[in-house]
């Protein structure tokens, strides 16, 4: 994909004059009727994450990225390139392989028919003698769709028609261009069932209104603060909000310290003991450990910091992508977070979490932040689990993504309340309701 460079002047994610005022009435997560219309006019015309370009290294080696009820192969090929091709033999539509592996070509467990990593026949049974029509090798091709890369992942869309990648994700590949993402390493990375539709998890990542009641361990570190963090939204639905990663001056930890500050602090050579005032060590400390990433990330090993600004190396834009891919962007680590709805049930998602960080020398270990402490190397598979109110993920007790997670059932109940008639937000969950107005867009049409 060619990388784009123009960042266009976001709208303001604060102001609901940019909004139609679109309802956001509870059917829209239960009824049967609404996720079909989803299927039909939106999941079949995005762009879908097959996985990570690491993952295929080589010729030949191959994921599969399983969404409702499709089933799509991505396929290193002999050029470097990735393609993907329907996961449905070309004979009866016999799925044929699963999860990750690598292959000569890709065999039929059915009647033995066998596909290049080009997608093309290459071995038939009975080739020669038992078609009327002639020898099918050579001449049959799998159902290919399109398929590009970025960020360090493969991406798919099953309509031939659409915008492009680039013009999908504008202007996400120019805004993080500074982040070397393919470089990151996948430390943790699970597949949750969750008793919720897939839209609460999108609602969940586009306000951070949320924070101080259901994440309290959040404002000593990242500040949240209604004037403090910065709300932007871009037509096509994408939105972020960029956090500063200091002290929140609204929610003090109890005895007036911060260690984690301060850890962070003494890490870049700052003595936390300098500042007069909780003040002067939240903002100008802030402000000093800026400049002092900019002088010292070569010295301490953070190579990954070579092209990123100020900004970017000391705070945290937290971004959703239309529809269902968020992605935090922290200076060491990205969190992808993904909800993907179930195959019959709309009061059920899979909520994938993908821990990834940038590698620092000297460093064996991270501090993955939805995830807790993990060695520094890729995890060889997924942790496929199921909420059960927690109790599928206790090693992920009391994280933040975990307290997100608690929230989503009694959130799904609720809209079946004949109480509730539509959302009634604040500013600063104004991206919350042009998510719903942009889904509105791709179902009528008008996207």
């Amino acid at each position: 994909m060619n990388q784009q460079t123009a960042v266009p002047p976001p709208m303001d994610g604060r102001d609901p004059s940019n909004l139609r005022g679109d309802k956001i009435t509870g059917d829209r997560y239960f009824s049967k009727e609404f996720a079909q219309k989803e299927w039909d006019h939106v999941w079949t015309k995005i762009w879908h994450i097959a996985g990570r370009t690491a993952d295929i290294p080589e010729a030949g080696d191959f994921m599969v990225h399983n969404f409702m009820k499709e089933s799509v192969i991505a396929v290193r090929q002999e050029d470097g390139s990735v393609r993907a091709f329907y996961n449905s033999c070309g004979h009866r539509g016999m799925r044929m392989v699963d999860g990750m592996s690598s292959v000569a070509s890709f065999h039929c467990p059915y009647h033995g028919w066998k596909w290049g990593i080009d997608g093309k026949l290459e071995y038939a049974q009975d080739a020669d003698v038992d078609f009327k029509k002639g020898n099918p090798c050579g001449k049959l091709k799998l159902g290919e769709l399109r398929c590009d890369t970025w960020g360090g992942f493969v991406w798919y869309c099953m309509d031939d028609d659409g915008p492009t990648l680039e013009e999908f994700l504008e202007p996400m590949p120019a805004l993080y261009r500074n982040y070397p993402m393919d470089t990151a390493v996948r430390v943790a990375w699970y597949r949750i069932e969750l008793n919720a539709n897939w839209k609460f998890v999108t609602d969940n990542f586009s306000e951070s209104y949320h924070t101080r009641t259901a994440h309290p361990q959040v404002p000593p570190w990242i500040d949240q603060d209604v004037d403090s963090a910065r709300h932007e939204m871009w037509p096509k639905g994408h939105g972020r909000t960029v956090q500063p990663m200091r002290p929140s001056l609204s929610d003090r930890p109890e005895g007036g310290g911060n260690a984690m500050f301060e850890a962070e602090l003494r890490k870049w050579d700052i003595d936390p003991g300098k500042y007069a005032t909780y003040e002067d060590f939240a903002l100008q400390g802030w402000k000093d450990l800026k400049a002092a990433k900019q002088k010292l990330w070569k010295a301490k090993g953070y190579l990954h910091y070579e092209h990123m600004n100020d900004e970017e190396i000391t705070d945290s834009p937290h971004t959703v992508m239309f529809p269902n891919v968020t992605i935090s962007f922290l200076p060491d680590n990205l969190i992808l977070f993904r909800s993907e709805p179930h195959p019959d049930d709309p009061e059920k998602c899979y909520f994938d979490l993908w821990c990834m960080a940038f590698p620092v020398e000297g460093q064996t270990e991270v501090e993955s932040i939805m995830a807790g402490v993990k060695p520094l190397r890729e995890v060889p598979e997924c942790e496929h689990r199921v909420f059960d109110n927690g109790r599928g993920i206790p090693e992920l007790a009391g994280q933040i993504v975990y307290q997100d997670m608690e929230l989503a059932e009694n959130m799904q109940a609720g809209m079946h309340s004949r109480g509730y008639k539509d959302a009634y937000l604040s500013d600063q969950e104004t991206r919350i309701r042009f998510f719903h107005e942009v889904l509105n867009d791709w179902i009528e049409g008008r996207a």
